[in-house]
């Protein structure tokens, strides 16, 4: 396995790779409109492309076998409600996605790692993310590496809207 930056070269596979992982674990739970309007939102080779371009994200991947298996996002300055946590400057970690196939082979761990390292790095007193309420596996999988609910959101689906998590780790 190998973990390094994205590059504007992993457009397509980073998009393809996101459809992928969110498909398999959430399409079933929203109306077809709903969803392809998330899709392109957020998962679509121009919003991939966008988010390479951005200095305020860094997106990390690990490639296994030659391919991208996984990756996450880091927003410098995170987009998620301030009103929960009074820290200095949160960073965001976000969509930190596996490919299905390969979910539990430690990729998780690794980028999860880098984020904090590379929140650190930036300064930040603490990382926030979000987590679907019903995703009881990654849930735990953050808490077992030190975050902690600190609020109920809101995220939108579409039209639709789901009850996620806030979640927080001091630094």
């Amino acid at each position: 396995m190998t973990l390094r930056l994205a590059t504007p070269a992993d457009a397509l596979a980073l998009a393809d790779l996101g459809r992928r992982a969110v498909s398999a674990k959430f399409e079933h739970l929203y109306k077809p409109e709903d969803f392809a309007a998330f899709m392109e939102k957020a998962h679509s080779d121009a919003a991939l492309a966008r988010e390479l371009a951005d200095p305020g994200m860094r997106i990390a991947v690990v490639e296994r076998g030659g391919a991208l298996a996984a990756f996450c996002k880091l927003v410098l300055d995170s987009t998620l409600p301030r009103e929960f946590s009074q820290p200095h400057q949160p960073l965001e970690l976000k969509q930190l996605y596996t490919d299905p196939a390969q979910i539990g082979g430690g990729m998780g761990s690794q980028l999860l790692t880098w984020a904090v390292a590379q929140a650190q790095a930036e300064g930040a007193d603490e990382v926030q993310l979000t987590v679907y309420s019903e995703n009881h596996d990654a849930q735990r999988f953050y808490e077992r590496r030190g975050f902690a609910k600190i609020a109920d959101i809101e995220f939108w689906v579409g039209n639709h809207c789901d009850p996620e998590f806030l979640y927080a780790r001091k630094l």
